[in-house]
């Protein structure tokens, strides 16, 4: 008996060694587990995202339910949970009201508990939530509206604009095609402050690159005749037709422009889109379309990772995106990475790091949030192809220039907003 202790010994001393080392490191675990859920600080365990937009209206089809689907794939790709707290997507229809989008982002953030709205359509709405959020301290992207007040005078802390802004569509735009020969303009504005924004900063670049401006006729928003203001153009005898407008009626601007043999013949005119969607062309039809020249800040056909985000788009949706929608989802991914590197939803943190990753994805190459909010990224000068040119559904655009994102966008030198240091 005496002789056979010290072997049991022997025997449970590597198995206690084992147990130790075992236990050990459960409670290291269980420490660390501890820690973790310790800092990690999600308001409420739920992150919460809106879309406010237009699920019925003008601009349904190049925002609306397309945008919302975009966002929610992002959420779904994402896991549908971040730091093992769940995502929630909130869709409401401002009906293209101000007052109506400004009481529902208030509601949003006083009582549903929303973290991030994620995007806002068209200006006037964009704006009117943009000073909820303001007054909320709470994190606002804009993917769909234009006016580049949203980073300039009117910039705050939360705010990212993340696809493109009149400033950089009309750069852009009236830039190359002026560099190309086509030094004389005339415009066909609606007569309203996103038209008047989008022909000044147009005729702005017109000039400095030693062009000249011939003209403008102004037309009220939803115009159902252009025959008199498509007349002026007509006499003026610019070589290009700049559409300061957006929507159905830019669509009707070209319809009508075909009729009236703007875009054929000897004296053919360039018709020059200041603002369009691939949504736009696909509804004019390429017969009508073809030889516009446009700006977008992405195109679902440019590469393998655009084709792949886009046929996956497709099969949900029958249609391919646009740029605002393939920006839903891109600035979407880029919150919640941002969330779970930060560990928390809160603002300033969640902000601070989206500002300190660069974003490459099938949407942007090497993009960057400027201090001012402004997601600064390529944009792109397309020619739309001819009729026979297009070979599938949907093969729209011809690549004519690319343009880096800080020859693109308005310099922080000239910025208005007040985050900005000047030195």
């Amino acid at each position: 008996m005496h002789h056979d202790t010290p072997r049991t010994h022997l025997l449970r001393s590597p198995l206690q060694r084992a147990c130790r080392a075992f236990c050990t490191s459960v409670a290291l675990l269980a420490a660390t587990t501890a820690v973790t859920a310790q800092d990690v600080k999600i308001s409420d365990n739920i992150v919460r995202l809106g879309i406010l937009t237009d699920l019925g209206g003008p601009f349904a089809d190049i925002t609306g339910p397309g945008s919302a689907a975009a966002i929610q794939m992002a959420i779904d790709d994402f896991g549908g949970q971040v730091l093992g707290k769940k995502i929630e997507l909130l869709v409401a229809d401002h009906q293209n009201k101000a007052d109506v989008a400004a009481n529902k982002a208030r509601e949003w953030f006083d009582n549903g508990k929303v973290d991030a709205i994620m995007d806002v359509a068209v200006s006037a709405p964009a704006l009117a939530v943009l000073e909820v959020a303001k007054q909320k301290q709470k994190v606002i992207i804009f993917n769909g509206p234009g006016t580049d007040r949203l980073t300039n005078d009117l910039c705050m802390p939360s705010t990212v604009h993340y696809v493109y802004d009149t400033y950089a569509l009309a750069n852009v735009t009236a830039s190359a095609i002026t560099q190309r020969g086509g030094k004389e303009w005339y415009f066909i504005t609606a007569d309203y402050a996103f038209g008047h924004s989008l022909q000044e900063q147009a005729s702005a670049v017109v000039n400095a690159q030693g062009g000249k401006v011939l003209g403008a006729a102004k037309h009220p928003i939803a115009a159902t005749d252009f025959a008199s203001f498509l007349l002026s153009a007509q006499n003026s005898k610019a070589q290009v037709v700049g559409l300061a407008n957006a929507g159905s009626d830019t669509v009707n601007t070209i319809k009508a422009a075909r009729e009236f043999g703007l875009t054929q013949g000897k004296s053919k005119q360039t018709l020059a889109g200041l603002l369009m969607y691939i949504n736009d062309i696909h509804a004019i039809g390429l017969r009508t379309a073809g030889g516009l020249m446009l700006t977008e800040a992405f195109y679902w056909d440019m590469n393998d990772a655009t084709r792949a985000w886009s046929k996956r788009y497709f099969e949900k949706m029958k249609k391919m995106p646009n740029m605002s929608q393939a920006g839903a989802y891109s600035s979407t991914m880029h919150y919640l990475k941002a969330v779970q590197a930060a560990k928390t939803d809160d603002t300033a943190t969640v902000m601070a790091q989206m500002k300190a990753t660069p974003i490459n994805d099938f949407f942007a190459k090497n993009g960057r949030i400027r201090e001012d909010g402004r997601m600064v990224h390529d944009m792109y000068l397309f020619e739309v192809k001819q009729q026979a040119e297009s070979k599938y559904p949907w093969d729209y655009y011809k690549l004519v220039a690319t343009v880096p994102g800080d020859k693109a966008f308005l310099p922080l030198a000239q910025s208005k907003c007040p985050m900005v240091n000047k030195k």
